[in-house]
């Protein structure tokens, strides 16, 4: 008779811990949830946030199941998203396996480290001020072979999957690595062979990117620069001083054009200290491939493209006709 109770509270004990160990807990019956698991905490401290999170249904169940399988000790720390429906099993199998959270960043041909810094901070990877104060950080530079005073332009753009708890210095040498990647050796020798050092290529490259809005104008505003250059006329190009003020996209006003600042292109001729946002590949290819134009001038049409001119006396007469057609509009 007694054995018989023993083996039937056995069976009850054995059917509520594979309850436990096998049902989705609440916090996950009708949708994923985001649990954080510290550096350095312990088992039973991961198990009580589990607990608190409504992801697994008992700490006992947790702890015993994680003794059980030898991996009391091999929890790996990050940021889980555990999915809809899963149980305990499952969250433990998840969190042995380290397979964290990936956040997908995009940082899009044209936008500055400030403008990158905040899409950062936005899905709480790593701190504004903190990213830009690392994109500036001589060491970290001269570790990337970078001449500039900042990483600007060498963020390669494009859509990084990331995890919190990288360092920042971790996130930015892998956009430059990526940069380094897509630029090869035959893009490295056509910049010699036209006298530009990777920085300068950057830079000019990145004053493209911000000038042009269609793509098929980037050779034609490289030309622009190119003859102007050539000239040793001042670039006069807009994005370089709203660089250097922090309006970026923001209408420039003529006390802004008179500012003395390295990056006022209005002001200074040749190209400024370094670049002002992260180019394309496009925007790299134009730099080195400028239309065979003659134009020294451009004025904005529409949002999508420019007028181009030869001389100064077309240049005006083209500006007054679209600002006369733009505000009529």
């Amino acid at each position: 008779m007694h054995l018989r109770l023993l083996i039937v509270a056995l069976a009850v004990l054995v059917a509520a811990a594979g309850w436990f160990i096998l049902t989705p807990a609440p916090g996950v019956a009708s949708g994923s949830r985001v649990v954080e698991i510290p550096a350095h905490e312990g088992l039973r401290g991961i198990a009580g946030r589990l607990a608190e999170a409504q992801v697994i249904r008992s700490r006992v169940a947790f702890l015993a199941l994680s003794v059980a399988r030898g991996s009391a000790t091999r929890l790996k720390a990050g940021e889980y998203e555990i999915p809809r429906g899963a149980s305990t099993h499952a969250v433990l199998v998840l969190l042995e396996s380290g397979k964290v959270k990936q956040h997908t960043v995009l940082h899009p041909e044209g936008a500055t480290v400030a403008e990158l810094a905040h899409a950062l901070e936005s899905e709480r990877l790593v701190s504004a001020p903190l990213f830009v104060r690392v994109a500036r950080e001589p060491g970290l530079l001269k570790t990337l072979g970078i001449e500039g005073a900042s990483v600007e332009g060498y963020l390669f753009p494009d859509t990084y999957q990331l995890v919190r708890g990288m360092a920042p210095e971790e996130i930015v040498s892998r956009m430059v690595q990526r940069l380094r990647a897509k630029l090869g050796p035959e893009v490295l020798a056509r910049a010699r062979a036209r006298g530009l050092t990777v920085h300068h290529l950057l830079t000019l490259a990145s004053i493209i990117e911000r000038e042009a809005v269609a793509p098929e104008e980037m050779r034609l505003i490289s030309a622009v620069f190119w003859n102007r250059l050539r000239l040793d006329m001042p670039l006069q190009a807009d994005p370089t001083v709203q660089y250097a003020l922090g309006k970026e996209r923001r209408p420039l006003t003529r006390a802004d054009l008179q500012i003395d600042h390295p990056f006022n292109t209005y002001r200074r001729q040749g190209l400024p200290p370094g670049p002002i946002a992260s180019p394309g590949l496009s925007a790299i290819e134009a730099a080195l491939d400028p239309a065979p134009v003659k134009y020294l001038y451009f004025v904005k049409i529409d949002e999508r493209r420019h007028h181009f001119s030869t001389t100064v006396e077309e240049h005006n007469a083209a500006v007054i006709r679209y600002r006369l057609a733009r505000a009529r509009s």
